[in-house]
């Protein structure tokens, strides 16, 4: 199995790439998706995310208010690194699951671990790859605003919260430059696909010997 982290800014073209590899036929694990599982209502962590924020991140349907979440977070360190303490523990087992998963059904699987905070919690882990997504903070920004209506103000502060693109780009053996068109960004996807899959016909020719 060789196992991928996926990693970009926000409004990076992360999942477009994602997308992209899960059509070549790569198993794509979503952190994002998770991280909304583990925080279902009942669960521990929401229960532990509402003693530490308050019930005012809490819908009316028991739900957590990732927007209120949001907005208590996203500026602030120290109530950032509190939030990420719950949860990334829970997502860190979760993970570690399905990973087992993908390789017990498929020996050479390719699988994909499309993770956001990865320079922040996970960089230390076994990846045989890593790749960073990669476009400027401006160009990001005006993506948040255009594209998913964000005020100038919520865009920059979301960017901020993030570590910066040199973080990222020093710890990535594969860059995929999405600043320019989709089609671009698309054939330098489809160019790391090659490249992984030696790997799958390696471990299916040693299995036929």
């Amino acid at each position: 199995m060789a196992l991928v982290a996926l990693t970009g800014g926000i409004a990076s073209g992360k999942s477009t790439i994602a997308r992209r590899l899960a059509e070549h036929g790569a198993v794509i694990v979503d952190a994002d998706q998770i991280v909304r599982e583990v925080q279902a209502p009942g669960s521990p962590v929401l229960d532990e995310i509402a003693a530490q924020f308050g019930s005012a991140v809490i819908g009316p349907d028991g739900s957590l208010d990732r927007a209120a979440l949001g907005g208590l977070v996203f500026a602030d360190a120290a109530a950032r690194a509190r939030l990420n303490a719950i949860v990334h523990p829970a997502v860190r087992r979760e993970s570690a699951r399905r990973f087992a998963e993908a390789l017990a059904t498929d020996p050479d699987a390719v699988v994909v671990y499309d993770v956001p905070l990865l320079v922040e919690a996970r960089v230390e882990d076994p990846w045989e790859l890593i790749v960073v997504a990669h476009a400027p903070a401006d160009l990001r920004r005006r993506r948040l605003v255009e594209l998913r209506g964000l005020t100038e103000a919520d865009a920059a502060a979301r960017i901020a919260a993030q570590v910066d693109d040199a973080a990222r780009l020093a710890v990535a053996d594969v860059v995929i430059d999405t600043a320019g068109s989709l089609e671009d960004t698309l054939a330098q996807t489809d160019a790391l696909w090659e490249r992984l899959r030696p790997a799958q016909a390696d471990g299916a020719a040693s299995r036929s010997l």
